[in-house]
């Protein structure tokens, strides 16, 4: 069984808890391969290395002396050092390019990127395994994408030559050979680039959390975690502001078909969370799986009469949209109207425009702008199992006084938007989390889901 452990900024950010990592990968033979952030925050007076390093470089970028900010980097990266008794020279090692960095030598991307760098360089003699640069084996294509193929013949070597490794994330090369960084929190990404690489059984995530929580821990109080999610549920979740790992993360090991798992660097023995495409339900499975949500959303309302006799009304509409580059979140509709939803931030600087065009292309009868609009998704792939859930919802929250603004439901049942005031979005979250996944009624039997499939499969047939 091969694992690929990946370890978060806040897992490697003490002596301490390289020493928890080393007794993680001595605990299992399988994890073979390890990915590392960059050392992040102590507690919350601290700053994350990769932060220190970005404000460095626009220091560096103004002509402003920013000796001390790379000063405080390499203190913490000494300081590890010392204490794990460790023989790589991290002090002129460091030095070196905090001279350099200095001297204007290297690309904002190189500098930020050693952060990474030097943490996977200590680790790998924390663990006894060797050091793998990544851009040594991630290789990014000229569009800026990942060259799947290069990286996969890139990892092979690597495995030839070495076996074991440790890898730095959030980095590759460019096809020029310079460094080039991937989104923030890209560390997740080149864990599962490397899994799909590597052909993994289990890509592993270590975090600070046992898993992946059913809600907000900032809203409810000690909210359940998730033993097992799908992907498709982790994506509706993760969009709508759950976040755990970068989403971005996810399609490589899913395409792979590898299950991923959240899993607590602080607190190994916990269950976790495993993420996988398909469950295989052997015993009673939750009905909501998780709750999720975000503020601060824009409702446009197009109204005109007789407008269901129109052809291409809407599809005009989405167009000057696009001409502004705003992405919709959501488009209820009516026989007279629709409505197009999209997130405040992306239309602060053009609404009154794109109003100007739907008035001028379109001339409906009346536009109605309602902001400060939460959105909220209720996640459960047992939801189509169980008939009666969207109703018992709209129920709670209307016994809660908590008006609903629009209603949304994918195609596949997996999920319930409600769209509410932006002041009730905490209130709506605790009010479905309490009536729902924290109640003995969350709960379907093996028996149900069995006798919920041999329907659909009738019905199917019945096509």
């Amino acid at each position: 069984m091969i694992k690929i452990t990946k370890f978060g900024g806040s897992s490697v950010s003490s002596a301490g808890q390289f020493k928890k990592i080393k007794g993680i990968i001595e605990s299992d033979p399988a994890r073979q391969f390890v990915v590392v952030s960059a050392i992040g925050k102590r507690d919350s007076r601290d700053s994350k290395v990769t932060d220190l390093l970005y404000l460095a470089n626009a220091h560096l970028q103004y002509r402003v002396s920013c000796d001390d900010l790379l000063g405080t980097v390499g203190q913490r990266f000494c300081e590890i050092a010392r204490d794990l008794g460790l023989t790589y020279p991290i002090s002129q090692e460091f030095g070196r390019f905090h001279h350099r960095a200095v001297a204007g030598d290297y690309t904002p991307e190189f500098i930020v990127s050693r952060g990474e760098y030097f943490t996977a360089r200590l680790m790998a003699e924390n663990l006894g395994f060797p050091f793998v640069d990544a851009t040594e084996v991630i290789a990014f294509a000229p569009d800026g994408q990942i060259d799947m193929e290069k990286t996969a013949a890139q990892v092979q070597k690597a495995i030839e030559v070495h076996g074991r490794f440790v890898l730095p994330g959030f980095y590759g090369a460019a096809p020029d050979g310079e460094v080039r960084l991937l989104d923030r929190g890209g560390g997740d990404i080149t864990g599962a680039i490397l899994a799909q690489c590597v052909g993994a059984d289990l890509y592993e995530n270590w975090t600070d959390v046992s898993g992946f929580l059913s809600a907000d821990p900032r809203i409810v109080d000690n909210p359940k975690s998730i033993a097992r999610i799908t992907y498709a549920e982790l994506r509706e979740l993760s969009y709508m502001g759950a976040s755990v790992l970068h989403e971005e993360a996810i399609f490589p090991v899913k395409e792979a078909g590898i299950p991923l798992a959240i899993k607590n660097t602080n607190r190994p023995q916990d269950r976790g969370t495993i993420i996988s495409e398909f469950t295989d339900p052997t015993t009673d499975e939750p009905i909501i799986t998780g709750i999720a949500g975000k503020r601060d959303f824009v409702a446009v309302h197009i109204k005109q009469n007789h407008m269901s006799n129109k052809v291409g009304i809407v599809r005009r509409a989405l167009t000057i949209f696009e001409r502004y580059r705003v992405s919709i979140e959501h488009i209820p509709t009516g026989i007279d109207s629709f409505a197009v939803v999209v997130q405040g931030d992306d239309v602060k600087d053009c609404l009154y425009s794109i109003v100007a065009d739907i008035n001028t292309e379109i001339e409906p009868d009346e536009i109605e702008i309602v902001d400060h609009i939460a959105l909220i998704s209720t996640v459960g792939r047992n939801m189509p199992h169980r008939p009666g859930v969207s109703g018992r919802l709209f129920g709670e929250l209307g016994r809660a006084g908590i008006n609903i603004r629009m209603i949304a439901q994918g195609s596949e049942e997996l999920d319930i938007i409600v769209g509410v005031d932006d002041a009730d979005f905490e209130k709506a979250i605790s009010v479905i989390y309490h009536g729902f996944i924290d109640s003995d009624e969350n709960v379907i039997t093996v028996a149900e889901l069995e006798q919920s499939e041999q329907c659909r499969q009738k019905k199917n047939r019945g096509f």
